[in-house]
């Protein structure tokens, strides 16, 4: 018979998510340590044997991925066999060597239906020879974070991922009605290139079958932990891990907090940041509440949400209403000043808005045009920032604190940023 262990993840992590962050630059090897010595493990054990099986298939029209993916309307992922045929073209376009024996990431942005594929996928997996998959504590992780994950992270083990099944539609919304969406990353952290993206859907349209794994039960995401599998071709693990406390972790062990939290603590500044519900929202509180000291009430919409809490997770000054209202025109002249700052991220966290409130000349004033508001775009693009991010936040500041309050500005206000946006600067 075969078997199956539980264990609690004990794993020494390498700068999860610096490569997302500066992709020049390699901080040191980050390690979780319980006091008094390594985590210890619990194991529970149970007699498991999952086989493979060959499942016959029709191909569907319409399964061309471009450089986001393939995106679809939930309905139409969640007929049988849609995901299943994506996976194994996905599969059958990597070849071999880049499948059997690897690790593979799967995550997302925990929009719905994502739980049900992050099944589907580890199973498929599974199946087709992987050796292990790593997936972020309930499925979440941001489109920056699996490049970086898939670049930097190295196991107990010391092994690598090769590769990521992203999960996500970016800035469109979810829910049972609304958008879904999964995409390939290769060996390098970027997306799959136009060759095997061309393999991928030539391979949907002539699929005939795929493969998945039998009596493989689903595992728990919501736990940090490594399961154990043995299969028809050997072990097989799932490693969910705590992606946010790893991102504290190499946070600080790049930036300085206390010169951040020096900022934060500060009465003349204050910020407000808008996850829109999306999965910058599970590193949000983590990092600006427990670690630097900012005020709860600073952060909106910061629980993950399937459906992102019915709106529309696109981070402009339509869909962004909270910070909008606090930072805005339409705020009474007679309330409290507005924040020096407000941010929000789309729903994977890769494209993200920034801006100072809008002048007092607006104020009390409705509408206003977009003019007003001096606001910073940033994505995950690679090209180099046009102007330096640090000196653009000084010169803004400048009117606010005293020149003596904005010492090494350039670096803790522009490293707010980079911790607020979770991706590199393209301004």
């Amino acid at each position: 018979m075969f078997r199956c262990e539980r264990r609690e993840n004990a794993l020494d992590l390498k700068n999860i998510f610096g490569i997302a962050l500066f992709p020049h630059f390699t901080p040191p090897r980050v390690r979780r340590r319980a006091k008094g010595g390594d985590l210890k493990r619990k194991e529970r054990r149970n007699m498991v044997v999952f086989t493979v099986a060959r499942v016959e298939t029709k191909p569907f029209d319409g399964q061309k991925p471009g450089t986001s993916g393939l995106r679809k309307k939930v309905k139409v992922f969640v007929q049988p066999h849609y995901l299943q045929n994506f996976v194994q073209s996905t599969f059958d376009a990597l070849g071999e060597e880049r499948v059997r024996g690897v690790t593979l990431v799967v995550s997302g942005d925990g929009r719905y239906f994502s739980k049900d594929a992050i099944q589907i996928i580890i199973k498929m997996a599974a199946a087709n020879g992987v050796r292990r998959v790593w997936v972020g504590q309930n499925g979440l992780l941001s489109t920056p974070a699996v490049s970086a994950v898939i670049r930097e992270r190295v196991g107990a083990d010391g092994s690598k991922a090769n590769g990521a099944f992203i999960l996500t539609a970016s800035h469109n919304p979810g829910g049972p009605t609304e958008d879904f969406g999964i995409k390939y990353n290769m060996e390098n952290g970027g997306p799959a290139p136009e060759g095997i993206t061309d393999k991928i859907y030539k391979n949907t349209t002539t699929i005939k079958e795929y493969l998945i794994a039998e009596g493989l039960p689903d595992v728990d995401i919501s736990t940090v932990e490594v399961t154990s599998f043995s299969g028809p071709e050997g072990p097989f693990d799932v490693d969910v891990f705590d992606s946010a406390n790893d991102y504290v972790n190499l946070m600080k062990s790049i930036f300085d907090f206390d010169s951040i939290q020096k900022l934060l603590s500060s009465p003349n500044f204050t910020f407000c940041y808008d996850a829109l519900h999306g999965v910058a929202g599970a590193y949000a509180k983590r990092i600006f509440v427990e670690e630097l000291g900012a005020k709860e009430s600073s952060l909106l919409n910061c629980v993950p949400k399937e459906d992102f809490g019915g709106g529309h997770p696109d981070p402009n000054l339509t869909y962004t209403k909270e910070p909008v209202a606090r930072m805005g025109p339409c705020r009474s002249s007679t309330e409290q000043d507005p924040p020096e700052f407000a941010a929000a991220a789309n729903g994977d966290a890769d494209r993200n808005m920034d801006t100072p409130p809008a002048p007092p000349a607006y104020v009390g004033t409705a509408p206003a045009p977009q003019s007003v508001y001096p606001q910073v775009f940033v994505d995950a693009s690679p090209a180099p920032p046009a102007i330096s991010l640090g000196t653009w936040v000084a010169e803004w500041l400048t009117d606010v604190f005293h020149p003596s309050e904005i010492t090494n500005c350039c670096i803790t206000f522009g490293l707010l940023l980079t911790v607020l946006i979770d991706a590199q600067v393209s301004i």
